[in-house]
Parts: structure tokens; C-alpha cells; sequence
């Protein structure tokens, strides 16, 4: 038997992953692997990643945004001990943790509303006030000129102006 004891930063805060799971939930094309990938899950106590990225002809960064929005859906666990994944099932909504985030929420109603504009490496996102943020991609991390980046400076996973120019980018390039 294990115990592993994890302390949040701040008692205010929970574990949702501080935001590092938004990346796998932004992307349509995570869901399509998700499903994949969890066909092929075979109740294993560790599942070997690799092994399972060439089962379903996927690389295995996508397998592991996969394997994080199946983990958000109680349908795949993380044993940090082991640092590996484990096929469970949990008795929940599956989506709960997707309509749940105000930031992906935002990001998606950003989206929707046409707030969103593209010109190369920069994005521009309109709020409904009118006010503009900026957002630029350095080296595949986008940046924004919001207060959430200011605080986070992305510790805390992206602000919704950067899922929103990411969901655009993905969206005109598919």
C-alpha cells in the first residue's frame, strides 16, 4: 500500500490541473483520438504509451492529449508514483470538467462571437467592451497582453484570449 500526500499551493485552489489540461480540451481533433484511444484501453495497470500510439497510428504527443481528455472524464487515471496512466472508470459526467472551465468556456464564446482575428504569428481577440488583447506565438507558447498573463505568465495554464487564437488557428488550418 501507497499513501502520497500532494499539497495545493494555495488553499483557494484545487487540483484541476491548473489549467494544463485546456490545451487537450480546446482541441476537436482530441476528441477523435480520445474515442480512439479509448478503444483500445484494455483495463491495464500502466499503459504504455508508446505501445499504444503505434496500436493506433497516432504519435504519441497526441496519444498523451488523448489520454489527459480521457482523464478528465474519469475514463483514464494518473498514478504519479509511477508516473504513468491507468485505464479506470468513474461514476461522472464525462464533461463535466469541460463546461465547467470559465476559461474554455470563454474561449469557445470568443470564438462564436467572431472575436477573434488572425494575422500571422499575432492574434487579436475583441472583448465585448471593445477592449483588444493581444496575442502572439513565440516558439509554439502564446503570450497575451490580458491581466491573467501578467499574473500567470502561463504557471497557471493558458488565459482564454490564448485558447480562443489557438481553437482559430486550428480551426482555418483544418
Amino acid at each position: 500500500m501507497r499513501l502520497t500526500l500532494t499539497l495545493s499551493p494555495d488553499p483557494a485552489r484545487g487540483f484541476s490541473g491548473e489549467g494544463g489540461v485546456l490545451e487537450a480540451l480546446a482541441d476537436d481533433e482530441t476528441v477523435q483520438d480520445a474515442e480512439l484511444v479509448a478503444v483500445l484501453l484494455a483495463w491495464e495497470p500502466r499503459i504504455d504509451v508508446s505501445a499504444l500510439a503505434a496500436a493506433c497510428g497516432l504519435t504519441t504527443a497526441r496519444v498523451r492529449s488523448a489520454l489527459t481528455r480521457l482523464a478528465t472524464s474519469g475514463r483514464v487515471g494518473y498514478d504519479t508514483a509511477e508516473a504513468a496512466y491507468f485505464h479506470r472508470q468513474l461514476p461522472y459526467d464525462s464533461g463535466l470538467a469541460e463546461r465547467h472551465n470559465p476559461r474554455l468556456r470563454h474561449a469557445r464564446a470568443l470564438l462564436s462571437a467572431g472575436a477573434v482575428t488572425l494575422d500571422g504569428a499575432m492574434g487579436t481577440v475583441t472583448a465585448e467592451d471593445g477592449h483588444t488583447h493581444r496575442v502572439r506565438e513565440d516558439a509554439g507558447v502564446l503570450r497575451c497582453s490580458c491581466l491573467w498573463w501578467a499574473r500567470y505568465r502561463g504557471g497557471r495554464g493558458p488565459c482564454k484570449h490564448a485558447l480562443a487564437v489557438r481553437m482559430a488557428r486550428r480551426e482555418r488550418n483544418s
